[in-house]
């Protein structure tokens, strides 16, 4: 059985998850796929016919294109003026109001002839009329040259130029140019003209409405009649923009004829069915070779996520027409799941959310290939990320992956480079500059789902690490040993297949609580153990509480759940077996709370835990030995292993009894490796001559 299946059964409460968030996801894809104004055939300007003769069956417009239409109604709205009405009593009230509060000012606050002069200046605004803001400005936006002012049944063009907002209105009147020899602006300004300016103007949506409509009606939205029996295109003839047109105009007459409510339901379950399909062959895949991943919720929203979201983004440019498809970077979906997960399933989920978006599309086939190719090479490319050069590497990779993949299907089809549609390329080189987001989207997605990636793993193993260096410094000991551990766990990772980078991250920190009191572990020790003065519960108290002050520690430091997971599972629910044995055996009659000896656990669940577990045990009973050969760490080895299978700590996790082996045989080479015996070195024989010269000289130096 696959080691990611063996030990994963869903939960009830997973299987409901998993299904709704399924119909979730197959409901969302679906409800925003374009369901109108779907092509009966394929074509562009300046490419072959590929399909047999169009004779007209009936007769029909040539319609304009949107386009066209756009610049004659552009052209038309030139000659447009909305309507205002004006309320020239509001002038005249605000006048008289100038004129008595000006009055009523004892001493005056300006010389008499200024009034006069301010009055004819307010009676000119108010003539011209005083606009809201908001309309002024809306006119300016819309370029309006004139507006159409009625009073009493009579309209009056007004040009723009002459119409006043409040801003306008208060700088025409505090403006005395050619007057200023005889009048001074800072007298005309302590007359708060400001509280004299109100709009009289007054936009009619109904009248400048129908003006616009009236104007509008005169476009013509066709240029043409197809006649019934008129022969429009034959296989094989180049499409022009006159012949796109009239084609264009067929499926647009196609779609009034045929399309109804019916028609668009047909079509919605159409696409669910075909959604549906993809999704129950990815569902099988999972059920059959990756079910740990289905029994978790985040891995199965992050992998729904994928489709959903490049789905949406797709349908979104098809229905408004905007840009290209290709712009976007497909190649995402691959390097997201890679990373976070596992190079087939990557490819699995890629496929998938090209075909689905490829439905979308009206040339689906080229879409597929370009876009399947390119998440190969983004899978391949990416097998460890662990750099940020990486991520710019693959985009490079991607993009001539694509490009070439995409000019090779325009030759088969084309045959001639003279008719290969350029401007795709520069889509295509787009393409690969978003893809460069990946690596900031990344950081955004290991937070959002709770996933660790191999950057963050490289990043937490620098032995620099904040964290690592105080470990150095407060238990050196406990250090080397983390280190020893990391490197035997790693060894067998790479054997076996597991996570390497992941077990040696997890090895570096498994004993991080051990710095609060390092004194109390044998490998920080130096001619003086403090249990000595202590009980043995106190003491195993002392032992156990590493595991919990490592886990405060890793909070403190905002480490992954994935890190903190080898913390509390490095000695599962075992014991603190010296402390517990003596302890039996200096109280042979009395009986013992074994939960004061017992860590808390939980026992590994993954493969790289149990890795880790067995690392551990090794690497610190190795250091017990009172010789090491052969024989020797061979056998405690397998003692310590075989004791840790009976004592059921592997039944968690999804280990098999071969990776049990090939790690024992690992432990026992690299032990080997590090507590070799130097050899002796042999010394060199001296010729007969020379020793009985030297006992001469001897025998003759003793007397």
């Amino acid at each position: 059985m696959n080691r990611h299946n063996q030990e994963y059964k869903l939960t009830g409460k997973a299987i409901v998850y998993r299904i709704v968030i399924t119909i979730a996801a197959l409901f969302i894809v679906c409800w925003y796929m374009p369901r109108d104004d779907h092509s009966i055939f394929q074509f562009d300007i300046g490419k072959p016919w590929r399909y047999g003769q169009i004779i007209a069956t009936h007769d029909f417009p040539i319609y304009k294109s949107q386009e066209t239409i756009q610049k004659e109604q552009d052209s038309l709205m030139q000659a447009y003026k909305p309507y205002f009405g004006i309320n020239t009593s509001i002038g005249t009230a605000q006048i008289a109001r100038f004129k008595t509060d000006v009055g009523k000012q004892q001493p005056a606050i300006i010389p008499a002839n200024y009034l006069a002069y301010i009055q004819d200046k307010l009676e000119h605004v108010y003539s011209c009329g005083i606009m809201d803001t908001k309309d002024y400005d809306r006119m300016h936006a819309e370029h309006i040259k004139a507006i159409r002012v009625f009073a009493q049944n009579e309209a009056t063009e007004v040009a723009m130029d002459e119409v006043f907002s409040h801003k306008t209105a208060y700088e025409y009147l505090i403006d005395t140019g050619a007057d200023s020899i005889h009048y001074d602006r800072s007298q005309i300004r302590k007359c708060d003209l400001n509280n004299y300016i109100v709009a009289n103007l007054t936009y009619d949506e109904t009248k400048s409405e129908e003006s616009k409509k009236d104007l509008l009606s005169s476009i013509s939205y066709s240029s043409g009649m197809v006649m019934s029996g008129q022969k429009i295109i034959d296989r094989g003839d180049i499409v022009d923009k006159a012949t796109y047109d009239i084609l264009q105009s067929l499926e647009k007459e196609y779609a009034k004829r045929h399309t109804s409510k019916m028609q668009s339901h047909t079509v919605l379950l159409g696409q669910l069915c075909y959604v549906g399909i993809i999704i129950a062959c990815m569902s099988l895949y999972f059920t059959l070779f990756r079910r740990d991943y289905l029994s978790n919720t985040r891995n199965l929203l992050f992998i729904a996520s994928m489709p959903v979201i490049f789905t949406l983004m797709t349908s979104f440019l098809v229905k408004h027409n905007l840009l290209n498809v290709y712009i976007i970077p497909f190649a995402i979906v691959p390097i997201f799941i890679r990373v976070f997960m596992d190079s087939r399933t990557a490819f699995g989920i890629h496929v998938a959310t090209v075909l689905i978006c490829a439905v979308t599309l009206k040339y689906p086939y080229e879409f597929i290939a370009t876009q399947t190719v390119a998440g190969m090479v983004a899978i391949y490319s990416l097998r460890e990320l662990s750099q940020r050069s990486q991520i710019i590497r693959a985009a490079f990779y991607v993009t001539l992956a694509s490009m070439a993949t995409y000019a090779s299907m325009e030759l088969i089809h084309e045959k001639d480079f003279t008719r290969m549609e350029y401007v795709m390329y520069i889509y295509l080189f787009v393409n690969g500059i978003l893809l460069l987001f990946a690596y900031p989207i990344l950081f955004l997605c290991e937070k959002m789902f709770g996933f660790t990636s191999n950057v963050t793993l490289v990043e937490l193993s620098n032995t620099n690490n904040e964290l690592l260096r105080k470990l150095t410094e407060l238990a050196p000991g406990t250090f080397q040993h983390s280190m020893q551990v990391a490197n035997l766990a790693t060894e067998v990772a790479n054997k076996i297949g597991a996570k390497a980078l992941l077990v040696r991250t997890g090895a570096l920190y498994h004993d991080i609580g051990k710095m609060n009191n390092p004194a109390y572990f044998t490998e920080n020790q130096n001619n003086f153990n403090p249990h000595s003065r202590l009980s043995y519960e106190q003491s195993a108290a002392i032992v156990i509480n590493h595991v919990k002050d490592g886990l405060k520690l890793a909070d403190k430091h905002n480490l992954p759940q994935i890190i903190k997971d080898f913390i509390t599972t490095h000695h599962g629910k075992g014991k603190t077996k010296y402390f517990f044995i003596s302890y039996k055996n200096q109280n042979p009659d009395k009986p013992v709370d074994e939960s004061l000896f017992t860590y808390p656990g939980p026992n590994p669940f993954t493969l790289e835990q149990a890795i880790l577990m067995m690392a551990d045990s090794v690497e610190a009973a190795s250091r017990s030995l009172n010789e090491y050969t052969e024989e020797s760490i061979s056998t405690l080895v397998d003692k310590i292993i075989d004791a840790q299978m009976e004592e059921g700590f592997f039944q968690d996790c999804p280990i098999t009894f071969h990776d049990i082996n090939m790690a024992k045989e690992v432990f026992k080479e690299k032990l080997k490796t590090i507590y070799h015996t130097r050899i002796s070195y042999p010394e060199l024989k001296k010729k007969p001559e020379e020793e009985a010269k030297e006992t001469a000289q001897a025998g003759s130096t003793s007397k």
